[in-house]
C-alpha cells in the first residue's frame, strides 16, 4: 500500500479543507468533517485500499486495516497540517458538533476507560491461558504437562505470577485510566487504587468469608465500625472512587492558592477520597458490584443456551453501534472472581460471532468475480477469523446484507451450543478461532467444536444463498 497516495486520495474525496479533526484506532481512520454532504462517496467506495466506510456519532470512519491505518493517518496529518489527536480528543470535537444521548455518552465513557488497559488484560489473559495449558489435567493425557515434566514446574509458577498480576491489581489500572478520563491526575488515581488493594487490608476475594466467620478486622471511626476490606479485582468501586478523586482534585485546584496548590491539593484529595471510599462508597459499590455479578451469573444459568443464542445473534449488530466497547467492564467483573462466577460467557459468544462473520466473508471470496471484492474479502475474512471484524462487516458483509445476516444466524446457533455445553472463558484474549487458549481447559475441545459448527453453517448459508440471489457479488 502506498500510504501517502491513499492519504492524498482520501483528502481529495473529502475536500481539501473539510477535515475538522482526525484520529485513528486499531483499524479505522476516524474523522470529524465540517460538511459530510460534499464528500465524494463513490471515490471512497471504489478505492482499493479502503475496506469500508461508516458514519456514527458525528464521526466519519474509514476502515484501512491494522498496520496501515497509523501510517495513512500520519501522511494525512502531514498533508493537512492538522495536529495529531487522540480518539478522546476526537470524541470531544464530535460531541460538540452534535447532541449525544446520555446512554451513548456512558458507553463512550466506559470505552475511553477500558480500551487503554485492554492490552494489559489480554497479556495477562493469554499468560493465564498458557498456564492453564501447562497445568491442566486430562488435556494431553491423565497428567498435566508440569506433572509429566517436573522441570518446567517453576516456569509455570512464574507464568502464573505474571498472569494473575493484572487482575489482582486491576483497580490500579482502572484507577489510572479512569482518573485521567475524568480530568484528574492519573498518578493520584493509581495511588488511591493502591490504597484500595493494600496488603494491610483483608484481600478483596476473602472479604465475604472474613465477615461470615467473624475474622474481619474493623476500624472504629467516631463510633462507626469500618471494615478493613480490600478491593482486589473490583471494577465498579474504583470507577466511582476515581470520579470522586478527580472532581475533588479539580475543586481544590480552584480553591487553593497557587503557592500551596502543588503541596496540599494531592494530599487533601487523597485523604478525603480515602475516608469516603472505606466508609461510604466502597461498601455500597461492593454490594452493587456483587449484585451485578450475581445477576449476570443468574441470567446465564437461568436462560442457558437460549440466552447465549440470542446474545450471539445480536453481537455483530452491537459491534456496528460500538456498544461492545462496554463489554470489557462486565467481562473483567466476571473474570475477577472465576471461583464464584465460573468465568465469562461473553468471550466465547463473541468468538462465535467473529468466526461467523469471517466465514461469511470467506464464502464471498470464493463466490465473487469482482477482483477488488475478492481481494478485500480474502484479507477481511482472515482478519475476522482472528478477531478483528470491522473490515469484514463494513467492507463486505453489510454492503451485500445477506452475508451479514447469515453470519448472525450461524452465530446464534454456535452461541446456543456454547450455552448448552457450558463453555466459559477464564481469561481475556482474541475472540477468534484461536480463542480456545482462553477457555477453561475442560471445555477447550467443546469450544473448538462450537467454532467449527459456526464456521460451517455461516459459510454454507452464505454460499448457498449467494448462488441463488440476484445480488451482484
Amino acid at each position: 500500500m502506498n500510504h501517502k497516495q491513499v492519504a492524498q486520495d482520501i483528502l481529495t474525496a473529502l475536500g481539501e479543507t473539510n477535515i475538522q479533526a482526525a484520529a485513528h484506532c486499531a483499524t479505522r481512520l476516524r474523522l470529524v468533517l465540517k460538511d459530510s454532504s460534499i464528500v465524494d462517496m463513490a471515490a471512497l467506495e471504489e478505492h482499493p485500499d479502503i475496506k469500508g466506510i461508516f458514519e456514527a456519532n458525528g464521526q466519519f470512519q474509514l476502515i484501512i486495516g491494522p498496520g496501515d491505518v497509523n501510517k495513512v493517518y500520519s501522511e494525512l496529518t502531514a498533508l493537512t497540517g492538522i495536529k495529531e489527536a487522540s480518539t478522546e480528543d476526537l470524541k470531544a470535537v464530535a460531541s460538540n458538533s452534535q447532541h449525544t444521548n446520555p446512554f451513548m455518552s456512558f458507553i463512550k465513557l466506559l470505552s475511553d476507560i477500558f480500551v487503554p488497559i485492554v492490552p494489559a488484560l489480554v497479556a495477562g489473559g493469554l499468560l493465564m491461558a498458557l498456564n492453564n495449558v501447562l497445568t491442566a489435567e486430562n488435556l494431553f493425557g491423565a497428567q498435566s504437562l508440569v506433572q509429566t515434566f517436573p522441570q518446567i514446574n517453576d516456569i509455570a509458577s512464574i507464568i502464573n505470577l505474571m498472569a494473575s498480576a493484572p487482575f489482582a491489581f486491576l483497580p490500579i489500572l482502572i484507577g489510572f485510566s479512569a482518573t485521567k478520563r475524568f480530568g484528574g491526575n492519573p498518578y493520584l488515581g493509581a495511588a488511591m487504587a493502591m490504597v484500595m488493594v493494600s496488603p494491610d487490608l483483608i484481600n478483596g476475594y476473602g472479604v465475604a468469608n472474613a465477615i461470615a466467620d467473624g475474622s474481619m478486622p474493623y476500624w472504629n471511626i467516631l463510633g462507626l465500625n469500618v471494615a478493613q476490606g480490600g478491593y482486589q479485582g473490583s471494577v465498579l468501586p474504583v470507577l466511582v472512587v476515581s470520579f470522586i478523586l478527580a472532581n475533588l482534585e479539580k475543586f481544590f485546584h480552584k480553591k487553593i492558592a497557587k503557592a500551596f496548590d502543588y503541596t496540599f491539593t494531592p494530599m487533601l484529595a487523597i485523604i478525603l477520597t480515602g475516608f469516603l471510599t472505606f466508609i461510604v462508597v466502597g461498601p455500597i459499590m461492593r454490594i452493587i458490584s456483587d449484585g451485578l455479578t450475581s445477576g449476570l451469573v443468574w441470567l446465564y444459568n437461568t436462560t442457558g443456551f437460549i440466552g447465549t443464542g440470542i446474545f450471539g445473534f445480536f453481537y455483530s449488530p452491537i459491534v456496528i453501534t460500538g456498544l461492545h466497547q462496554s463489554f470489557p467492564a462486565i467481562e473483567t467483573t466476571l473474570l475477577a472472581d472465576v471461583a464464584k462466577t465460573g468465568g465469562s460467557f461473553i468471550f466465547p459468544v463473541a468468538s462465535m460471532a467473529n468466526i461467523a462473520q469471517g466465514a461469511a466473508c470467506l464464502a464471498i471470496f470464493f463466490m465473487t468475480k469482482n477482483e477488488k471484492q475478492k481481494s478485500l474479502a480474502s484479507s477481511a475474512s482472515i482478519s475476522a477469523l482472528l478477531g478483528i471484524t470491522e473490515p469484514a462487516i463494513f467492507g463486505v458483509n453489510l454492503k451485500l446484507k445477506f452475508p451479514f445476516i447469515c453470519g448472525m444466524i450461524a452465530a446464534a446457533i454456535g452461541s446456543a451450543l456454547i450455552g448448552l455445553f457450558h463453555v466459559l472463558a477464564v481469561a481475556m484474549g482474541p475472540a477468534s478461532v484461536i480463542g480456545f487458549i482462553s477457555i477453561a481447559s475442560h471445555s477447550m475441545v467443546k469450544f473448538m467444536i462450537c467454532g467449527l459448527v459456526t464456521f460451517v453453517i455461516s459459510f454454507t448459508l452464505t454460499f448457498i444463498y449467494g448462488k441463488k440471489t440476484t445480488v451482484v457479488v
